[in-house]
C-alpha cells in the first residue's frame, strides 16, 4: 500500500497539490506537506481562502513565482476560474505585451463562448484555451529524443582541447614540458566549441489558426525542454512571452500555464503590431540577434502591412535565419496570395509548410542539417 492510499481520502487533494507544485520545480518538502494537511484540519476549512492561506504558510513558494503558484492553485483546486477584467481598462490602439517571466499571468474571462476559427479579424477577443489530448505523442518523444544534437549549432567564442585546430594549447604545453623537464614532445591544439544557436518561436494564436494552435504549443514544449535557449512567445493582439510556461517538465501543467497566461486565443490578427512591440523591447530584440527565428503563422494580417513588413525586415537583419511556416502552403512551390505575406516574402530566407506537428519537427530539424 502507498502512502498516498494509506492517507485519509478527504487528505488526498491536498499531498496530491503538493505532488504538482514538486513536478513544476518549487522545492516542497514532505514535512511541509504534512503540515499543510495539519493547517486545513485546524483551519476547518471554512472557505477556499483557508485553503489558499494555509498553501502559502506552509509550503512557502518564493515570491517571484507567486503568480505562478496561484495559477497551479486555481487549476488544481477551482479548475482555472479567472475573474474578468474592469470594462474600458485597455486601449484598443495599443498592442499589448505579455511576460510570463513577470507581471500579471491571469487572463480576463471571456463573456461568451468564442466560435473563431474561420477567418482572420482585427478585433480583439480574450480567451482561455483548454488544450486536448493528442496522437502525435510518438513524433514528440523522437524529436526530443533527437533535437539535442540536430538542432542548429554556432561556434562558440570559447576554446576546448581538440586534435586539430588553428592555435596551441600553450598552457597544456607548458604542463607537459615541466613534467618532462623542458622537452616538448606533441603540441597540443585548441579549437572553438559549438553550442547550440539560439531558437525564438513565434507561434501566432489568432482565430484563423485555430486548428493548428494546439499542436504547435505541444510542438513548442518539446522545443523548450528539448533545447538549452529557446524563447517563445504567442502573436495575436498581444505579444505574450511564454517561455517559462514551456519550460515546465509535465506537459499538461505547461500547457495549463500557458492557457492562463496567454489571452487573446482566437481573436484578431495584428502580426505587425505583436512583432513592433517584439522589437522595441530591447530584451526581446536581444533573443533574436544571431538565432534561429521560427515564425508560425498563415500571414492573415489584418492590421498595416507596411508595419508588418518593416517588422520582418528588421527581424531578417537580427536573426541569423527567418523561417516562416505556414500552414497554407501544399508544397515547396507555394506562393502566397495575401498582400501581407507578398510584403515579407523578400525579407524571408525560408518559407514552407507547417500543417502539422510533424512537419514541424522535420523542417526544424533540417534546419539544423543545413547549418551544419
Amino acid at each position: 500500500m502507498t502512502e498516498l492510499e494509506a492517507l485519509p481520502r478527504a487528505a488526498e487533494p491536498f499531498v496530491a497539490f503538493a505532488g504538482i507544485l514538486r513536478g513544476s520545480g518549487f522545492a516542497v518538502a514532505p514535512e511541509q506537506t504534512m503540515s499543510f494537511v495539519e493547517a486545513i484540519g485546524l483551519l476547518g476549512p471554512r472557505a477556499m481562502d483557508d485553503i489558499h492561506r494555509a498553501a502559502k504558510a506552509t509550503l512557502a513558494p518564493p515570491p517571484e513565482r507567486m503568480e505562478e503558484f496561484d495559477l497551479l492553485f486555481r487549476w488544481h483546486f477551482m479548475g482555472q476560474v479567472i475573474a474578468a477584467p474592469a470594462p474600458g481598462s485597455e486601449d484598443d490602439d495599443d498592442i499589448l505585451v505579455g511576460d510570463d517571466g513577470a507581471g500579471d499571468a491571469e487572463p480576463p474571462a471571456p463573456d461568451e463562448t468564442s466560435e473563431s476559427g474561420g477567418e482572420a479579424t482585427g478585433a480583439e477577443m480574450l480567451n482561455v484555451r483548454r488544450f486536448a489530448e493528442t496522437g502525435e505523442a510518438a513524433a514528440l518523444r523522437r524529436f526530443r529524443r533527437t533535437a539535442p544534437e540536430r538542432l542548429p549549432m554556432r561556434k562558440s567564442y570559447r576554446r576546448g582541447p581538440a586534435h586539430r585546430g588553428a592555435s596551441l594549447n600553450m598552457r597544456k604545453m607548458l604542463r607537459q614540458a615541466v613534467q618532462r623537464d623542458g622537452e616538448v614532445i606533441e603540441l597540443p591544439r585548441l579549437e572553438r566549441r559549438m553550442r547550440q544557436r539560439r531558437i525564438v518561436l513565434l507561434i501566432d494564436v489568432s482565430g484563423s489558426m485555430k486548428q493548428q494552435t494546439d499542436g504547435y504549443l505541444r510542438f513548442a514544449h518539446a522545443l523548450a525542454r528539448a533545447g538549452r535557449r529557446v524563447e517563445v512567445f504567442t502573436l495575436g493582439t498581444r505579444l505574450t512571452r511564454i517561455t517559462r510556461a514551456m519550460k515546465v517538465r509535465n506537459r499538461v501543467q505547461a500547457l495549463a500555464l500557458a492557457a492562463g497566461t496567454v489571452a487573446d486565443w482566437d481573436g484578431g490578427t495584428r502580426l505587425g503590431d505583436a512583432l513592433q512591440a517584439f522589437l522595441a523591447i530591447p530584451r526581446y530584440a536581444g533573443f533574436a540577434r544571431g538565432a534561429a527565428v521560427i515564425v508560425l503563422s498563415d500571414g492573415l494580417e489584418r492590421g498595416d502591412h507596411g508595419a508588418l513588413a518593416d517588422a520582418v525586415e528588421q527581424l531578417s537583419r537580427l536573426s541569423w535565419k527567418l523561417v516562416w511556416l505556414t500552414p497554407l502552403a501544399t508544397g515547396r512551390d507555394y506562393l502566397p496570395e495575401t498582400a501581407a505575406m507578398q510584403a515579407v516574402l523578400p525579407f524571408v530566407d525560408h518559407l514552407d509548410g507547417g500543417s502539422s506537428v510533424e512537419v514541424l519537427c522535420d523542417r526544424l530539424l533540417a534546419l539544423g542539417r543545413e547549418a551544419a
